[in-house]
């Protein structure tokens, strides 16, 4: 995915030029995101603020150890992640660990059949948009793989607000054309 590689790249900078540009911006997307995962894992408002800040300084002092042949930048922050809130577990003396504990859990393998879907599923979208016109294909990269708001897209091209969501609103409504008659091909 376009995204996926802009994020490795983007920990890539920090690793190999200290770009601050790059580790903020890594930082905004991945900081509220990794919080979000620690308090579904049963942490605290507080504790899992505190981990997360943990992880993304850690992302800045380690950054070399990332490997984009290995994992996606999402997949290395989110284990650091839980890793960091496994650490914090053992250290709390009071609390005995709960060998059922969710976060002590291995991760499950993926499944093959789920991957092989999951692939189809990326080729048959990538096709899709690499069909539609180029407006549209622009105000989708914006949204969905640079992740920006429609107001933020409007602003950066100076389109007006409606018709950036309207190009959105084409742009799916082709791609959901162009999937499902794919999808139907392969029925066939």
């Amino acid at each position: 995915m376009a995204q996926t590689q802009y994020f490795s790249d983007l920990i890539v900078k920090v690793a190999t030029s200290r770009d601050k540009a790059a580790f903020v911006e890594l930082f905004d997307h991945f900081a509220p995101r990794l919080k979000g995962y620690l308090m579904k894992q049963g942490a605290d408002d507080a504790v899992a603020e505190e981990v997360a800040q943990d992880v993304m300084v850690t992302l800045w002092r380690k950054a070399d150890l990332f490997d984009p042949r290995k994992s996606s930048a999402s997949t290395w922050l989110f284990r650091i992640a839980r890793n960091r809130r496994i650490d914090r577990l053992r250290r709390q003396k009071t609390a005995e660990l709960d060998p059922e504990e969710p976060a002590l859990q291995p991760t499950p393998l993926p499944d093959v059949a789920d991957e092989m879907d999951a692939r189809l599923r990326e080729e048959r979208v990538r096709a899709a948009m690499a069909s539609l016109p180029e407006e549209q294909k622009e105000v989708v990269r914006l949204a969905f793989f640079i992740g920006l708001s429609h107001s933020e897209i409007s602003d950066q091209t100076g389109l007006p607000l409606g018709t950036v969501k309207s190009r959105i609103r084409l742009a799916f409504g082709r791609l959901r054309q162009l999937i499902e008659t794919d999808e139907a091909v392969d029925v066939n």
